[in-house]
């Protein structure tokens, strides 16, 4: 695996960090900057928001760019909001920060996740893939849990002033590794965005983007209410959450790692299993959330199917939409963050409906039921049409 696509996963970590690590900031942001809880959590939203937005619209921007230049702005620009978020006194800039690094990121993943599968041979596409998005789950082992002890020991601007320093030796070793710097040393034309746009909306990537963004709203669903699931449902201290959020990214890093090895031969039957999986395993999260050994239990399993199942859409996803290099990684990003979005909104609305703490959970399981369907609706139509499905 070249060197350089190691170091977009590195960057990832950075940026994956930055984007679920205010989990465990809102009441120390809320209470130095004079606002209240719900103001604070707006921080979260606008980042979702930047990066849906930010996938496609970042991705055009940048298309005429060299890889190289593109990386490096959208992490230059990054760098540079994180640290005028540590600095300011203000809500109202702090926000705009937030949207702007949002869509910095989306803009980075979208050209790096197509930068790492050009750089390896076909037989390796998935294991690159799987090398960026193993930033993201890298984080939240270890980079969220370290946002959080850095804000209750030195405040909430100690972890932005963290993640923009951990992006600094991305940045020199993206400058240094990555080809591309100026057009044509390797990088072919950018095909016309309209021939993009017809790839993209076809019949055959219109289902595996739906399906990739109900995967991935199940997923952040049920882990946006894991702590209150933990405490106030299965009888667990306060001081197990963070060891179950580390359970969770543990299995979420191993199954993008499997998904990495075998996703390139065999991702139709990955995520055709890990899908029905996953359906199954959040119903059995429900039913068993009061019994703490079967949560400790289903947890890591749950990371290593979402994750596992989310890589290997992704590397279908870049497969089917060769035809459109400059938008595919975009569409993937865009994708993963409406679910990211949707998920929690849905699951918050599952809350205040007072249907108890396993209802997330529940919800999770129901978007998991609807992807199955929209999947078997996909296969049901090629089946009709007569044309055999290639990855």
């Amino acid at each position: 695996m070249p060197f350089a696509v190691h170091v977009l996963g590195l960057a990832v970590f950075a940026q994956g960090t930055s984007e679920f690590m205010l989990s465990g900031l809102v009441s120390s942001i809320a209470a130095d900057l004079g606002v209240s809880l719900a103001a604070a959590g707006l921080l979260t939203s606008a980042f979702a928001v930047g990066m849906v937005l930010g996938a496609p619209l970042m991705a055009l921007a940048g298309r005429t760019w060299p890889r190289r230049r593109a990386l490096l702005f959208f992490l230059a620009v990054f760098v540079a909001v994180h640290i005028a978020g540590a600095l300011t006194p203000s809500y109202g800039v702090l926000l705009a920060t937030r949207f702007v690094g949002a869509l910095a990121n989306a803009g980075f993943w979208a050209v790096a996740l197509t930068a790492a599968v050009s750089m390896v041979p076909g037989h390796l596409k998935g294991r690159a893939t799987a090398v960026v998005v193993g930033g993201v789950t890298i984080a939240c082992v270890v980079g969220v849990p370290a946002g959080a002890v850095l804000g209750e020991r030195w405040g909430w601007r100690a972890a932005f002033w963290a993640v923009a320093l951990v992006s600094l030796p991305a940045f020199a070793a993206i400058l240094r590794s990555v080809p591309g710097g100026v057009r044509g040393d390797g990088e072919a034309a950018p095909v016309p965005v309209r021939d993009e746009l017809r790839v993209l909306t076809g019949p055959r990537l219109r289902p595996t983007l739906l399906t990739m963004a109900l995967v991935q709203g199940a997923t952040f669903c049920a882990f946006s209410y894991l702590e209150p699931l933990l405490t106030r449902t299965t009888g667990l201290g306060a001081a197990w959450v963070p060891a179950a959020l580390a359970l969770f990214g543990a299995g979420a890093f191993l199954g993008v790692t499997v998904a990495g090895r075998y996703a390139d031969r065999r991702a139709t039957a990955l995520v055709a299993y890990g899908m029905v999986a996953l359906a199954l395993g959040w119903s059995a999260l429900a039913l068993t959330a009061g019994r703490p050994v079967a949560v400790l239990v289903l947890i890591p399993l749950l990371g290593l199917l979402a994750f596992g199942t989310g890589t290997a859409l992704i590397t279908r996803l870049l497969g089917q939409a060769a035809g459109a290099p400059t938008l595919a990684g975009a569409s993937a990003t865009a994708a993963f963050n409406l679910g990211a979005a949707v998920g929690p909104w849905a699951g918050g609305l599952a809350l205040d409906a007072g249907l108890g703490h396993r209802a997330p959970v529940w919800v999770s399981a129901a978007l998991m039921g609807l992807a199955l369907v929209v999947a078997g609706a996909r296969r049901a139509a090629v089946a009709v049409s007569g044309v055999r499905v290639t990855e």
